[in-house]
């Protein structure tokens, strides 16, 4: 009789707990993954799947406007808000019932539970006791609401995937890449939307040419930038939302959103039962194997606090199901990791920033601003495309590329494989460009920018 109920137990099941916990059967381990929510986790349901449905939609109201620039005639009558929604939560059942047939498939057994520690080997889940050799903790994070007066009258990120209607107008709380890509989706859809933040420039940690260009683009929607100020109250006036402002301000909306961020969801998970340390943020620490405080107990996705990506996720939990059971110990890399904000125009970025690579030593900064073919005949404004790339005098490796413009996350995908292999600027140099395309531009960078790092490397 084996000791234990199940070699692994995997606690969430999103992109990371159902990743590992299928990968980890399939090596012949018997595996459980409870979930008390849904299926597929924050991602499919309230994340990335929804929302880029929503920002296709908020892009077909731009694109259709342009047309004419290019002889059609099309008369937009409209947007209808309950089709879109209809359609957007068809696509995410559809893929969360993926999740629990993968799962399944694999023969692992499914708890539509929520589990939390009594000891470092015991679970309860749902009311029932279970034991396993191997725990793995991939309960994501839960969204924040800033604390203030009033703070219950306003709408966090999950929200905009239930509401019945559109709002007229909004406050998008927040500078993050869920606020702007939420302030996006809101303003294309016909609301309008202040969106505030504490900071001078939106996407705090990102290239700082990109956060310039960021803002001006956004603003060149039409939508109201509130920079440097933090919401003091939200009160509730002739059905009104009313957000008082630090400068002393005020503004007016239907709805408010907090954009402004995400905690990892720890709590009542009885981690004090099992000896799981976490840190001051609530996240689960873990070592460079994904081990907690206890040997035999696991973290991984974003309730580590992280790389907070989906595919980050599943390449950690994947990796750990095949150290774990697959006699092929390996890491997946916290490196060069590609990543986008579907904001509109959209953001995609890879590697190191200026600032960052900076601090490292001198580098060289190739960069471009202009205005792509299509928006040369629709003449849209908020539309100019940004690309920089940052390459390290010595070596002359490309540590970091960035780019603010239409379809950059399907350019830097390919970008990011470059960038992972130790690219050279000579490697892009060499690369024949696509024509016309904005994409041919990374390969034909020839004047330098400017130089960074010098002073700190002289000193």
């Amino acid at each position: 009789m084996a000791a234990y109920d199940f070699d692994l137990f995997v606690i969430g099941g999103g992109s990371a707990g159902v990743r590992c916990g299928r990968i980890a059967a399939g090596h012949g381990a018997r595996v459980a993954v409870a979930e008390q929510r849904f299926w597929g986790g924050t991602c499919v349901n309230v994340g990335c799947v929804p929302k880029k449905i929503m920002v296709n939609a908020a892009e077909y109201g731009a694109w259709a406007q342009d047309a004419a620039a290019f002889g059609w005639d099309i008369t937009v009558a409209g947007h209808d808000w309950g089709k879109l929604a209809a359609a957007r939560d068809a696509e995410v059942a559809r893929l969360s019932g993926i999740y629990g047939k993968l799962l399944a498939g694999a023969g692992v057994t499914s708890f539509d539970a929520r589990a939390t520690f009594i000891d470092a080997h015991t679970l309860d889940v749902g009311g029932q006791r279970v034991t396993a050799e191997r725990i793995v903790i991939a309960t994501g994070g839960t969204p924040l609401r800033l604390d203030i007066p009033g703070a219950e009258l306003g709408l966090v990120s999950d929200d905009l995937f239930t509401l019945k209607a559109l709002p007229r107008r909004s406050i998008v709380i927040g500078a993050g890449y869920i606020a702007v890509e939420f302030a996006t989706i809101l303003q294309g859809l016909g609301s309008e939307v202040d969106l505030m933040y504490r900071a001078p420039l939106p996407l705090r940690g990102f290239d700082e040419d990109v956060r310039g260009a960021a803002a001006e683009a956004l603003a060149a929607q039409g939508m109201r930038l509130n920079p440097d100020v933090a919401p003091t109250r939200i009160a509730e006036v002739d059905g009104h939302l009313m957000v008082s402002m630090s400068n002393n301000f005020m503004r007016e909306a239907d709805a408010v959103f907090f954009c402004t961020g995400r905690a990892p969801n720890t709590a009542g998970l009885g981690l004090d039962a099992a000896g799981v340390a976490t840190n001051e943020a609530g996240a689960v620490t873990v070592d460079d194997e994904h081990r907690t405080s206890v040997p035999h107990i696991y973290a991984i996705g974003d309730v580590i606090d992280r790389v907070n990506l989906t595919p980050m996720a599943t390449a950690v939990g994947h990796a750990l199901a095949d150290t774990l059971f697959g006699n092929n110990p390996r890491r997946a890399s916290y490196e060069n990791v590609p990543t986008a904000v579907f904001m509109s125009p959209p953001i995609a970025t890879v590697g190191l920033t200026e600032t960052d690579a900076a601090r490292i030593g001198p580098v060289d900064i190739y960069a471009t601003r202009f205005t792509p073919m299509r928006h040369t005949i629709s003449k849209r404004e908020g539309r100019r495309t940004l690309m920089k790339l940052v390459v390290c005098q010595r070596t002359q490796k490309v540590l970091g590329a960035h780019m603010l413009g239409e379809d950059s996350a399907e350019i830097m995908q390919g970008i990011g494989i470059a960038i992972a292999m130790g690219a050279t600027k000579q490697d892009f140099d060499r690369t024949i460009g696509i024509h016309p395309t904005a994409a041919e531009e990374f390969v034909t960078l020839r004047t330098r920018t400017r130089e960074a790092g010098v002073v700190q490397a002289a000193q």
